[in-house]
């Protein structure tokens, strides 16, 4: 039977009492969500030491008391920190920020769930250490390992943010400690180098999982190049789309390791990075009307499509990779810029001195794409944050930003998407028919995860304090949702309001799932709700 009441007083004399927030104060530290999301939180935990972690799932267990763990929580667009089921006792991990190990010269970190991305890049910078951090656009605090831990990706050289997490460490359900078998076998050493290790492959039960509390990950980083460098180009016709997507996947194919993610943004999506938001030139429908979307991109200098990629390596191997670029994108592409993260500081300290409001436009994007350099050159910022505040009414602040914390209304729509021209061009259809029947600006990202697929994201931005707003983002969700499935595109990660429907959808696999929740966690205490119903 469940006691939370014992719950909390067992925890409160493993902890301390300060590190066991009730009710109350747990729902105002960790209860709002840019999705408009609510979950009852009935206490969480403040944890300081791994070790305390199986002693607290004895406590759960004893009293059967649900638990959720996490990093930092700032999962915004999919649930900030909230649980996938109310009821659930936060156990919050962010306090847990040692760098355990760093191997300097192969490149292997191994760090705790609240290390963040700001963290990790003073760590490197500190010891003059050539590597990049794994960035998102999220900013700089947020969790490395939960970012790979939910399969997360970015635009420096290792895309892929799960594929560099090699070894991993865990608390199950009942306490016990999990560790991969290379590392009992073969030694931390190898089982920090190499990923499968050996025997039945069983540390992805970790991601997206809930199958244990992951303590510490080991994370491949990659090294920095001799030069970086962005390749930005436009399409001057939104009829360019299906010959830029084949062009890029040829690109991909041509220069792997050279050429690392592509973007191809449409201009809705730019224009809310770069422009403020025409609050007072809407439609009957509260909709930017085309001609004024037009319009902006002329005032900003945007066309209908832009493309952003990023190259590493030497000076010579980047140079041929320009022209090889150029070539690919000959009579396509227009407007087609390389530059480095130091020409583009150099453009927005140009752009100051120019008078008038051509300069004040030219500033912010020279400013802007400056940032986005810092990123694919591995140092996080926040560069991308303001796209979440767009038709946010509230004053953008001016510290550290949080969507969840300053009234955002956000839901990320982030489905995986076929490199085929046709099937793009159909995607983007879509989107662009749907979101407006909702509200909803049809702001569209495609990101190359290899030279196959792309992640697409479309972020539904609304304004969180009107319902009726909130309303029309969850519907326009829930209808792009099951048109895209029925298309054959489907989100790689959801947002914990739509985790039941994805297991509503299974029936093998949630059978498997089943199965092994059954043994490893047979009271459904660790993450009820979690990728499953």
């Amino acid at each position: 039977m469940r006691d939370l009441s014992s719950a909390i007083l067992d925890w409160q004399a493993l902890l301390g009492q300060s590190a066991v927030l009730p009710g109350p104060a747990a729902q105002r530290t960790y209860g709002l969500d840019a999705s408009g999301i609510e979950r009852t939180i009935p206490a969480a935990l403040l944890i300081t030491q791994a070790d305390d972690l199986p002693a607290v799932m004895h406590i759960a267990s004893r009293y059967s008391v649900p638990v959720y763990p996490i990093s930092t929580g700032k999962n915004w667009g999919y649930g900030t920190a909230l649980p996938a089921r109310g009821g659930s006792v936060i156990i919050d991990l962010s306090r847990l920020q040692r760098v355990i190990h760093f191997d300097a010269e192969l490149g292997v970190v191994t760090v705790e769930p609240g290390v963040t991305q700001g963290m990790l890049a003073d760590f490197l910078e500190a010891g003059k250490h050539p590597y990049l951090v794994p960035v998102t656009g999220a900013g700089p605090s947020c969790s490395v390992l939960a970012n790979a831990l939910e399969r997360g990706y970015g635009v420096t050289p290792l895309v892929d943010h799960f594929s560099a997490l090699t070894d991993i460490e865990a608390v199950l359900a009942d306490g016990t400690w999990y560790r991969t078998a290379m590392h009992e076998v073969g030694g931390r050493d190898l089982s920090r180098l190499f990923k499968w290790g050996i025997g039945p492959y069983s540390a992805g039960l970790f991601t997206q999982g809930g199958f244990g509390i992951v303590t510490r990950a080991s994370i491949v980083l990659a090294r920095r190049p001799e030069c970086v460098k962005v390749c930005l180009f436009g399409l001057r016709s939104d009829d360019l789309l299906e010959a830029a997507v084949e062009r890029i996947r040829n690109i991909l194919v041509q220069l792997p390791g050279t050429v690392g993610a592509i973007n191809l943004m449409n201009r809705h999506r730019v224009l809310s990075m770069t422009a403020p938001f025409p609050a007072n030139r809407l439609d009957a429908d509260g909709m930017i009307p085309a001609s004024v979307i037009d319009e902006l991109g002329k005032q900003y200098q945007i066309q209908p499509w832009t493309g952003f990629a990023t190259l590493y390596g030497t000076h010579r191997m980047v140079a041929a990779a320009q022209k090889e670029m150029r070539a690919a994108l000959r009579g396509v592409a227009s407007r087609v810029l390389f530059i480095s993260p130091a020409g583009a500081v150099g453009l927005a300290r140009l752009a100051q001195w120019l008078p008038g409001a051509m300069g004040r436009r030219l500033g912010s994007a020279a400013s802007t794409l400056a940032k986005s350099l810092e990123l694919v050159a591995g140092r996080p910022n926040e560069t991308a944050m303001p796209l979440a505040y767009w038709q946010n009414p509230r004053k953008l602040p001016a510290g550290p930003r949080d969507p969840s914390r300053d009234g955002c209304g956000l839901m990320w729509y982030s489905p995986l998407v076929p490199m085929r021209p046709a099937g793009v061009r159909a995607y983007v259809g879509m989107v662009r028919q749907l979101t407006p029947r909702h509200g909803i600006e049809p702001l569209i990202t495609f990101t190359s995860l290899n030279d196959r697929l792309f992640d697409s994201t479309v972020p539904l931005i609304f304004e969180r304090d009107d319902e009726a707003a909130l309303l029309s983002a969850r519907a326009c969700y829930a209808e792009l949702l099951e048109a895209g499935r029925l298309q054959g595109w489907f989100p790689y990660r959801v947002g914990i309001d739509t985790m039941d429907k994805i297991s509503s959808l299974q029936t093998e696999a949630k059978a498997f799932h089943d199965r092994l929740r059954k043994d490893l966690d047979p009271q459904d205490l660790l993450a009820p709700g979690r990728y499953r119903s």
